[in-house]
């Protein structure tokens, strides 16, 4: 929080932050950001950067009247996207960006900044980043840089973590130790959450290659012997013509998510394709007479989506398709027991076997993802919400 004050460290351009997840960097950084700003400037215009804007406020600005409002007076203009703080005679402007795809960096061309935090650095488009960047153009200016680790080939792990001492970073690696306000019990379930790279990336916080399978499938532990006899149904689909058409049928009780039956058609195996009013027929009749709340859909099916409405029986919602917050979603349930399948899913048991990373880079083998790819669509859009965001 203070090293900008401190001899030997005071000299350095700006700071980067990675490690843990629930580690501290966020509030360490956002004080040390206001710490700074406040001593070393009056009247000048900040940045504050996150992945979106509801990120950016759910992370940072809504906790800043707990973590600072008894020294700072905090102002927000939501309808301006900023924030006035001042301090006895001292005020300054802080304006918030969302750096959420490659066109996000014209929400930040032309403004002068005195020095800009980017939260979640390694989730935000290159071009966003070197934008904001760019416009600390005023002298004394410097840059706070946080994130959870990704991997090796990251381009901000290669351009400015692999090359902190030629850019004059302070460099600061986290870990659940470094946050004293995490009781054993609690770090050890967040330990508990997460497997194979995740673990290593969020628990172990290291920039580690994505390799192996994907999930940690245990038989013993994610197959249900003994189905739920009634909850909340819902229908996850992975449209396909000549790739495979895979849908789940899912019952939610008591906090778990059990995948009672599916429908999987490979039409190129198959020899046939068939069309959406086809497909619209198994829907119904994995559905049977139960009373389904939604079918989640991918959402490029645009004329699945048309055909389902079309009937008018089932709510039909396009599923949130972020590949690796989905994977990591997925992997965090099942790890904690949240998730199984029915022993008649065999297509959605045989792809857990699988599915697998590529060889180069944080992408997934494009093959045996049909089911694995309805799975995170559920995951992602209904059972999210069921199970809490700590995941």
């Amino acid at each position: 929080m203070t090293w900008w004050n401190r001899p030997g460290l005071m000299e350095q351009e700006g700071i980067i932050c990675d490690g843990a997840v629930r580690s501290g960097k966020t509030v360490c950084m956002a004080d040390g950001f206001f710490l700074w700003s406040m001593t070393r400037f009056s009247g000048y215009a900040f940045g504050i950067c996150g992945r979106s804007l509801s990120s950016l406020r759910r992370n940072v600005t809504a906790n800043l009247h707990s973590w600072l409002g008894g020294l700072f007076q905090i102002k927000e203009s939501r309808s301006e996207n900023k924030l006035t703080v001042r301090y006895k005679d001292r005020e300054n402007v802080y304006y918030l960006f969302g750096g959420l795809d490659e066109s996000s960096y014209k929400q930040i061309q032309g403004i002068t900044l005195a020095g800009a935090f980017l939260d979640e650095v390694a989730l935000m488009p290159r071009s966003f980043v070197e934008q904001a960047c760019a416009r600390c153009s005023v002298e004394g200016s410097k840059l706070w840089f946080n994130c959870n680790p990704a991997g090796p080939e990251h381009w901000f792990y290669k351009e400015w973590i692999l090359k902190k001492g030629e850019k004059g970073m302070l460099h600061l690696h986290f870990t659940m130790a470094d946050n004293p306000g995490l009781s054993e019990n609690i770090r050890r379930r967040y330990e508990s959450l997460y497997t194979g790279v995740f673990y290593k990336r969020y628990v172990l916080g290291q920039w580690c290659v994505a390799e192996g399978l994907v999930y940690a499938f245990d038989p013993q532990k994610h197959i249900c012997q003994s189905l739920p006899k009634k909850g909340r149904y819902y229908i996850s689909v992975d449209y396909g013509t000549l790739n495979p058409f895979s849908a789940g049928l899912w019952c939610v009780a008591d906090g778990k998510a059990v995948r009672i039956r599916e429908y999987y058609y490979d039409g190129r195996k198959a020899g046939k394709t068939k069309t959406d009013e086809e497909y619209y027929r198994e829907l119904e009749a994995l559905a049977g007479e139960l009373p389904v709340e939604a079918v989640v859909v991918d959402p490029s099916a645009a004329s699945f989506i048309t055909v389902i409405r079309h009937h008018g029986r089932f709510p039909v919602r396009r599923a949130k398709n972020a590949v690796l917050d989905g994977i990591r979603l997925v992997a965090s349930v099942m790890q904690a027991g949240l998730l199984q399948v029915s022993p008649q899913c065999r297509d959605s048991i045989r792809e857990f076997s699988l599915y697998s990373w590529q060889e180069q880079g944080d992408h997934p083998v494009k093959e045996n993802d049909h089911a694995m790819d309805d799975i995170r669509y559920f995951c992602s859009t209904i059972f999210y919400r069921k199970v809490g965001k700590d995941l």
